[in-house]
């Protein structure tokens, strides 16, 4: 594939750990382990072919409603993914970030996410965003609160266009996002990355999240090389 026709950003809605674990006839804990263990599959191969950024949907804000225990476990995943591969991530110059509001974690949970993203804030190559605790309609109510608030204090002034808002997003120093893959069959967005999916491709896939490998994603980056992005625009077909 050209690198031309490369994503600089790419994000995924990792489905269908449950349904997995389901068909193997373990606990839906167990294909929450395999997921996140597949994100540093996913990660690295991203980073060697050279998209910049990499933005993950691991806990929304609608997660809580799932049963305690099932929650207390996701909970508990940040530690066991970043203990066993922050090393290798920093050694593949992978940086880490977080998008989403980390304070409702316990604490334990929180440090250990803002720990990875110390530790590697000074890598230059893939930023792996994980969306913790995110809910896409919540980072576009934060913004519009927060422009309020600097309009009143008079830190900016109106009026306020679509490439100004941008700056209140989470991802305001992340690339446009250009491809969105869903895993799993299921042809929802599910609260993700509204705003910014505006012109993305999108492209969604049987594939389990546990199951999707290096092959799947070069199959989801080939469509992506293959698709013509008018932007709203004409282009020669």
């Amino acid at each position: 594939m050209e690198q031309a026709k490369m994503p600089r950003h790419l994000a995924i809605i990792m489905d269908g750990n449950g349904r997995w674990a389901k068909s193997k006839g373990l606990p839906r804990t167990a294909g929450h382990k395999q997921g996140a263990e597949n994100i540093r599959k996913i990660a690295i191969a991203c980073n060697e072919r050279g998209i910049e950024a990499l933005t993950l949907y691991a806990f929304s804000t609608e997660n809580w409603k799932r049963p305690e225990q099932e929650v207390d476990y996701l909970c508990k995943l940040p530690r066991f993914f970043f203990e066993r591969y922050l090393k290798e991530l920093i050694e593949n110059n992978i940086q880490v970030r977080y998008l989403g509001e980390v304070e409702r974690f316990p604490a334990d949970t929180q440090n250990v996410i803002l720990s990875a993203v110390e530790k590697t804030k000074h890598n230059t190559g893939l930023k792996l965003c994980l969306a913790v605790n995110y809910g896409s309609r919540r980072e576009i109510l934060l913004g519009v609160k927060q422009y309020a608030k600097e309009v009143l204090e008079a830190k900016t002034m109106l009026p306020l266009e679509e490439s100004d808002f941008a700056r209140y997003l989470m991802t305001n120093d992340l690339p446009e996002l250009d491809l969105l893959i869903r895993t799993s069959g299921e042809y929802r967005i599910s609260n993700f990355l509204l705003w910014q999916l505006a012109y993305a491709e999108l492209i969604f896939t049987p594939v389990s999240w546990p199951q999707f490998d290096e092959a799947c994603l070069d199959e989801a980056l080939a469509e992506f090389g293959k698709r013509n992005r008018r932007f709203g625009g004409l282009q020669d077909e």
